[in-house]
């Protein structure tokens, strides 16, 4: 599919704007309009643009204040509109990475030349954006935490244990953990649940040529294949109690004898386990052994529900639906209202239910706008969840901000520090806000100046 290369005029000269978009049309552009710095940061949101058109002079502040909004050095290409000469060798003088500079009134011939020119910067083909680091994606302090665990444990021989729910994507912790460690051997997954009792000692351990019925060849099992690597086991609160027990004996002795034979076989692999649900559950419902447990959690991790991390929801939609557009050529953009929707569900089938979710939206979609139907749209939860707040057009700023703060708060159990993390300011100015705040109905309480003081100073140990 040939790229028609995308204009964004941002310009509140109704005659300028129409003069510039009937000559870009004309080259072959689809041309998007900005009255407005406000209308500006929308349409980059909603859409990347090949060339920006950019009145110095707008409504409600300059143009270069939109210049850290766009992908200088990059995709877009920017030529900024002036009235006045002078200006324009002011600019130039900045050295910012522009392409040129329109001067009103608009001269037909320069335009289409500059726009030429701009359109001609463009690369063929789009280099494709960059993957998550091993797929474990999202922006949250949650994953980070993920993240960082993942690159702390991954250089040693620990066994780790992996708690969360169905979704979570504990398969690719897993496979990032071997895949940063220095061990050669493959990674070999394997669903404890998947496979009838009676063959998962042959499924782990191998067996030897006539050693059953049925068994008419040496079979090699999931630890010998796993040699020098990483044996990932899924699910592990699902096989049987009485195998747990050769598992414990083989992760003790570090090695194992195929069911049949006679020999001994050492074994050189690191053991990553996982369940979906709490392992104290598992353990006080007798369906986790509690010694082979502390076997297997060297190293415990928890990747926490999509629900928890709300700020990954869309980062990772968007990084399907790119992977789609990719694959099948297309340009389709999640709309407004579709982005709007996925934050108010709660995903308890989380990153899996989520990427099947945007798949069928992308099938589904008219055009290039996707707009996701959750499977519980009708009977689904409230709009507004412990994780969502949503506010009548022309709610005043201060009440916004009120109910965003005590929200946030509420979210995150009166943690102050982490609310003020998440809220992007200083734990500081957070206690600064709330005691302006603090007689108002249904807000929790604010402590005193004590606390307020150590804020302060976790504040000036973070800087």
């Amino acid at each position: 599919m040939a790229h028609r290369p995308v204009l964004l005029i941002v310009d509140d000269d109704v005659g300028f704007v129409r003069a510039a978009a009937e000559i870009s049309g004309g080259l072959g552009f689809d041309v998007v309009i900005a009255g407005s710095l406000a209308q500006a940061r929308l349409r980059l949101r909603e859409h990347a643009f090949d060339v920006a058109l950019v009145d110095l002079s707008l409504p409600d502040g300059s143009g270069l204040e939109l210049l850290e909004h766009l992908d200088l050095g990059g995709r877009t290409q920017v030529i900024l509109i002036t009235g006045h000469p002078t200006v324009e060798s002011a600019l130039k003088a900045m050295h910012l990475p522009i392409v040129d500079y329109v001067v009103k009134p608009l001269q037909v011939a320069t335009f289409r030349n500059l726009l030429q020119t701009a359109a001609s910067r463009q690369p063929a083909e789009e280099p494709p954006p960059s993957e998550p680091w091993h797929g474990l994606a999202g922006p949250s302090p949650a994953m980070d935490a993920v993240r960082r665990q993942v690159r702390r444990v991954a250089p040693t021989d620990a066994s780790v244990f992996i708690e969360g729910e169905s979704g979570t994507g504990k398969e690719l912790v897993a496979a990032a953990i071997h895949a940063e460690s220095a061990r050669s051997g493959p990674f070999v997954a394997f669903n404890c649940g998947a496979v009838p009792a009676d063959l998962l000692t042959s499924q782990l351990f191998g067996h030897e040529r006539g050693s059953f019925t049925g068994a008419n060849a040496r079979h090699l099992g999931l630890f010998e294949q796993a040699q020098g690597g990483t044996l990932f086991l899924d699910e592990i609160g699902e096989m049987p109690v009485h195998l747990q027990v050769h598992l414990l004996r083989a992760l003790e002795a570090r090695r194992i004898r195929r069911v049949g034979g006679s020999e001994d076989i050492h074994l050189d692999v690191r053991v990553v386990s996982a369940t979906n649900r709490p392992h104290a559950e598992a353990i006080a419902a007798g369906r986790l052994r509690e010694d082979l447990y502390y076997r297997l959690a060297e190293f415990p991790m928890s990747v926490p529900p999509l629900r928890e991390r709300p700020m990954d929801i869309l980062p990772i939609a968007q990084l399907v639906l790119d992977r789609l557009n990719r694959r099948c050529d297309t340009q389709r953009v999640l709309t407004r209202e579709g982005a709007d929707r996925l934050l108010r569900y709660r995903w308890p089938g989380n990153i899996r239910e989520l990427k099947n979710l945007i798949q069928r939206a992308y099938i589904l979609a008219d055009g290039d706008l996707v707009t996701p139907s959750l499977p519980l749209d009708e009977a689904g939860p409230s709009v507004e969840t412990a994780s969502t707040i949503t506010f009548a057009v022309g709610t005043p700023l201060h009440e916004i901000e009120r109910r965003m703060l005590f929200k946030t708060l509420a979210y995150f159990d009166n943690n102050k520090s982490k609310a003020a993390q998440v809220l992007g300011i200083a734990t500081k100015t957070l206690y600064n806000r709330l005691n302006s705040y603090q007689a108002a109905p249904g807000a929790p309480p604010v402590l005193g100046a004590a606390e307020e003081a150590e804020a302060g100073e976790a504040d000036g140990d973070r800087a």
